[in-house]
């Protein structure tokens, strides 16, 4: 099999097994969905998703976040990772969202990274998930995926996300979706479920469990 269509047969397989992949991530408008996703940095989408509900009863938009005592959100999220940060980067974003975007979160790729704690992952996901964009993040169960599969070879999440969006070019928002289950519940870091996995025969990796 030629690299070409190894490549193709990963996307094809990715696509067909994954067919309405989305996050598991509970949001439901775009200033929701950015906060989970700047929680869910280094942190599951499980546990984001215990933290949210009274987040959002307290604080469900940019104008209310935007006047937050700074005490009360790292309480209110001090079971996530890293939470001193993501505290004040939350209210950080949401005075800017307030003052530069009328309380409106952008759905431009450089507004999105001009806010704090907003990374290139950030923003990609929040692109992806509320416009079906067709741009690629890179979180730790993608790059774990690309660099099995050989499909990258790079030592950053950033080139990493470079070398998929030219391999694949095409429905990158879906395979990100696709990728990110995978690597959470069959090419696991510890114990990838190999007997389970229908890319099992294209995988060279070092990790790969015999059957």
């Amino acid at each position: 099999m030629t690299k070409k269509d190894k490549i193709a047969t990963i996307k094809s397989r990715f696509l067909q097994n994954y067919k309405n992949a989305k996050s598991e991530l509970v949001w439901r408008d775009n200033f929701e969905l950015i906060v989970c996703v700047m929680l869910s940095a280094q942190c599951t989408d499980k546990r984001v998703n215990l933290i949210t509900p009274e987040l959002f009863k307290a604080y469900p938009n940019a104008h209310k976040l935007a006047t937050a005592n700074l005490s009360t959100i790292k309480t209110l999220i001090n079971s996530c990772s890293f939470f001193n940060n993501k505290a004040q980067n939350l209210i950080k974003m949401a005075k800017a969202v307030v003052s530069e975007h009328g309380g409106e979160i952008p759905l431009q790729k450089d507004k999105l990274v001009a806010l704090a704690g907003v990374g290139v992952k950030t923003a990609n996901v929040v692109l992806l998930e509320a416009t079906g964009a067709n741009v690629m993040a890179v979180d730790t169960h993608v790059f774990r995926v690309s660099h099995r599969l050989g499909l990258s070879s790079a030592n950053t999440p950033e080139a990493t996300e470079k070398d998929l969006v030219k391999t694949f070019k095409t429905d990158l928002g879906k395979l990100h979706q696709a990728m990110v289950l995978f690597g959470r519940y069959t090419c696991k870091a510890l114990k990838p479920q190999c007997k389970e996995c229908f890319l099992f025969d294209l995988c060279k990796s070092k990790d790969k469990v015999a059957i």
